[in-house]
């Protein structure tokens, strides 16, 4: 399973500049666990935090102008730091798998002559085999659209530089140090597109192509129950997507292709949210999808468009979770929303659960405003995000600070410490 170690924002919105977890440049810091939460008060960024997967996830479908503009961010004048000239900056540190060395996207966007968003560099790096120090080779390197790509993999490169820095002339003049066979100039034709969207198609650029994948994967939960209450057509599908509005279709497509499985889910999540006994869909004679819910104690069956709206959200997420290919990350907003508090600790300990799993689960990051479901979870997986006097935010692991850990491991919960305000007091 692949996995985000760590990665740092500059330049969006109120994250003026925040580092969570390790980068290729701190690694004596601790990587991010499997399940990470970020909690806060209201207003202090945490939505724009949860925006910096889905602004990534769109600059790669759409490119950068059209993502500046989607979701509500209003365009890059909105969206960069107030008072801040620089670019926008995103680092992102992650793992194929837990064999493979770790890859670096740097990844910088500005504005052009023109007013328009694009990108100003972008660059894959890693260190190859047998490297453990110095910086990683960097095997894709672009500067205002032009630079490099090395074809294959790492071994066997007879490099002397270990990393070559801009400006692009610099690269350029390096060429003759590698072996024509493994390199290639690029210039994109259009600098508002990434790198990665145009060069991660290609059979000859794998681990382009494998970090392309991981972005494609991620799914972002904007999961609303009255998206689930919607009446499909009839149809399977395999995954759910980020509005739930698919809720019958993917209880179909288990039904029709892991049938004995999908019973034995079924029964999994009834458990898990009181008073439902069964679950399964009915077929309308328009061909739309009814997902219908039994309640102990009553014979006839309840449809989802009237079952509510914390046993819908409990269900999707669940659901998600049993998904037989899940995606490699996934970020869910307030899961807490709509739900009785006692079930938000089984919630919690079931995304552990899942994050954690041998089987290779998702890893899992959530934003949070809910001290029960906080309870569930351990120090070194909660963020504490707050605002400097200059009106940015700042970020702190909850680990970070030694007495907390303590009273922790003494037996008090950490969402009953955040809120008696203690999480609130900053680390000396």
């Amino acid at each position: 399973m692949a996995k985000i170690q760590g990665f740092s924002v500059k330049n969006f919105g109120t994250l003026k500049d925040i580092t969570m977890g390790k980068l290729w440049n701190t690694q004596g810091k601790e990587e991010l666990t499997p399940l990470t939460a970020v909690i806060g008060k209201n207003g202090v960024g945490k939505s724009t935090l949860f925006d910096v997967f889905g602004f990534l996830s769109d600059c790669l479908k759409f490119g950068v102008e059209e993502a500046c503009d989607m979701n509500g961010r209003g365009g890059f004048h909105k969206m960069r730091s107030q008072g801040s000239n620089e670019p926008i900056e995103f680092h992102v540190y992650y793992r194929e798998d837990y064999k493979s060395r770790p890859i670096t996207y740097e990844l910088s966007i500005d504005l052009d002559d023109y007013e328009r968003p694009y990108v100003k560099s972008e660059r894959l790096r890693q260190r190859r085999a047998g490297q453990d120090r110095g910086r990683p080779f960097s095997f894709l390197l672009l500067n205002e659209g032009r630079g490099a790509v090395w074809k294959g993999e790492l071994e066997g490169l007879k490099i002397t530089n270990d990393d070559f820095e801009t400006p692009i002339e610099n690269l350029l003049a390096s060429f003759s140090q590698v072996e024509s066979t493994t390199t290639e100039l690029v210039e994109l034709s259009d600098k508002r597109r990434l790198g990665i969207a145009i060069l991660g198609t290609l059979t000859e650029h794998p681990r382009i192509s494998s970090f392309r994948e991981f972005i494609e994967n991620w799914y972002l939960s904007y999961f609303t129950p009255d998206a689930a209450r919607s009446l499909p057509l009839s149809g399977p599908q395999k995954h759910l997507n980020m509005h739930g509005d698919n809720l019958g279709n993917v209880v179909q497509y288990m039904e029709r292709e892991h049938k004995t499985k999908f019973q034995n889910i079924l029964n999994k999540i009834a458990n898990k949210i009181p008073g439902i006994e069964h679950i399964d869909t009915e077929r309308t004679n328009d061909g739309r999808l009814l997902l219908r819910f039994n309640n102990k104690g009553f014979q006839d069956p309840f449809y989802a468009q009237k079952m509510s709206d914390g046993t819908l959200k409990v269900f999707a997420y669940l659901l998600l979770l049993e998904d037989p290919s899940p995606p490699q990350f996934l970020c869910i907003e307030e899961p807490e929303n709509g739900l009785y508090h006692k079930l938000l600790e089984t919630l919690a300990s079931e995304f552990r659960q899942h994050a954690t799993g041998k089987k290779g689960g998702s890893q899992i990051f959530v934003t949070t405003h809910q001290p029960y479901f906080v309870d569930a979870l351990q120090p070194n997986e909660v963020w504490i995000l707050d605002k400097n006097d200059n009106g940015f935010s700042n970020i702190r692991r909850a680990s970070d600070d030694g007495l907390l850990v303590n009273l922790v491991a003494e037996g008090i919960p950490l969402g009953s410490l955040w809120y008696s305000d203690y999480l609130d007091l900053k680390v000396t």
